[in-house]
């Protein structure tokens, strides 16, 4: 028994929010933050539209996609930092929206790598007896930007992706995934308050300290690493080399970054899916949107190898493999 993707869907709100309009909003440029990041324009969530509402309808569009019902799905898993409520799951809003009354639903809380670990997680599933597993990352960062501090409000956006996992008897399917983490380095990304740490306070939110902080020079460095290495051990696990890949789908997070990992991996740009010039980065949408855009323009077709790569808060990094 083998679990495959059998489905994908994304959603991005109306919105847009381009550098220009940045520009009248902190001390930065277009030149400046398109130089650095590699984004131009990101997606903002409308007023009272929550991280449900996004991955509903990014879910619906996999589920159509996968030609199965919403009544099929054994297990649903969100994957996301920005959900409706602290409590209940945000997964059990969604399965109820669906209406896939057969379901188990819950949150996977890795931030920017949470997708590539709900896939793990449902690959497992799969492998255990589920039939059909529905893995989707929905984030409302701008609902945790500091829109003061132009070192974070200039990266992040809104959006879901979706995918549905299906049990299946070929060759093809999800060939490894690989999850590593090492909380000393929690500090470099983070959200330092609203948690039972630093309870709600008005000196919480008068500090600020409710939005996402980041060290970008160090993650920078770091990111870079972690991805290179982990890409390397799951080609090795697989007995592949970075030749047999047709596509690689990292975390949309920065241009450079992803630049740095290719050439040290010596994988041609053109392997390479990017889409932050148009999302920003979305933390765990950002690589099911970019899949979904990858299998929409053709890019992925059946027997493709196609290896997803993340890192993000934790700090958390994966990877998966999958034979398309």
């Amino acid at each position: 028994m083998r679990a495959r993707i059998t489905g994908t869907g994304s959603y991005a709100p109306a919105k847009v929010l381009t550098n220009a309009d940045l520009e009248g909003m902190v001390a930065t440029s277009d030149e400046w933050i398109t130089e650095r990041t590699g984004i131009r324009e990101r997606r903002l969530a409308a007023s009272g539209e929550a991280c449900s509402d996004l991955a509903v309808k990014a879910a619906e569009r996999a589920l159509i996609a996968a030609g199965i019902r919403a009544e099929d799905l054994d297990l649903i898993l969100l994957a996301t930092c920005t959900g409706d409520y602290p409590l209940p799951a945000t997964a059990c809003l969604i399965q109820h929206q669906l209406g896939a009354v057969r379901a188990a639903a819950c949150d996977i809380s890795a931030a920017c790598c949470g997708f590539v670990y709900a896939l793990s997680i449902a690959d497992a599933y799969i492998r255990t007896g589920m039939r059909h597993v529905l893995v989707i990352g929905s984030e409302v960062m701008s609902a945790i930007i500091d829109w003061t501090d132009r070192n974070t409000c200039i990266l992040f956006g809104d959006g879901a992706g979706a995918a549905v996992v299906s049990a299946g008897n070929d060759d093809r399917g999800i060939l490894s995934t690989h999850l590593r983490s090492d909380g000393e380095l929690w500090d470099l990304i983070a959200i330092p308050g609203g948690g039972s740490r630093l309870p709600p306070s008005e000196k919480v939110v008068a500090e600020k300290m409710n939005c996402i902080k980041m060290k970008g020079n160090e993650t920078f460095k770091v990111a870079v690493r972690m991805l290179e290495e982990i890409a390397r051990e799951t080609l090795a696990a697989n007995a592949l080399r970075v030749e047999d890949l047709d596509l690689y789908v990292p975390h949309q997070a920065n241009v450079r970054i992803l630049k740095a990992v290719a050439g040290r991996l010596g994988l041609p740009l053109d392997k390479v899916m990017l889409n932050l010039d148009r999302y920003g980065n979305t933390s765990a949408a950002s690589i099911p949107i970019a899949l979904d855009e990858a299998v929409q323009q053709g890019r992925i077709r059946e027997g493709s190898l196609v290896m997803l790569g993340a890192f993000g808060a934790g700090l958390t990094w994966a990877s998966a493999l999958l034979r398309w």
